[in-house]
């Protein structure tokens, strides 16, 4: 069994490549791309730590104590996709304004 701190050191090392990406890139649908990753690396910590500690305090039965985590998963995800739903749709009306998509001149946002 991997142990706890494994998987937070991967989750560390790919929140640590999203945000890098985040801050260096100039491409929007790479910056989506490396705030997927994140929001992917958090998921990962969440599953782990579900996995390592289950709610000792909820009454139930071990599956639903270990499924708090997977919630939180799960709810993630579906953040996850309604922000690029959300983002690609602002892309997409940008590049019809000004035919190209760069996030310096993303700035301004009047058309």
């Amino acid at each position: 069994m991997v142990p706890l701190s494994g998987y937070l050191t991967i989750s560390a090392f790919l929140f640590t490549l999203g945000v890098l990406g985040v801050i260096i890139k100039r491409n929007p649908i790479v910056v989506f791309m490396c705030i997927e990753l994140m929001l992917n690396a958090v998921n990962l910590s969440l599953v782990a730590f579900a996995r390592h500690h289950p709610n000792p305090t909820a009454n139930a039965n071990l599956a639903e104590t270990v499924l708090t985590g997977h919630m939180f998963v799960i709810f993630v995800m579906a953040v996850a996709a309604a922000e690029v739903a959300v983002g690609l749709g602002i892309i997409m009306a940008i590049y019809r304004v000004r035919k190209k998509i760069d996030v310096d001149d993303m700035s301004v946002l009047r058309g």
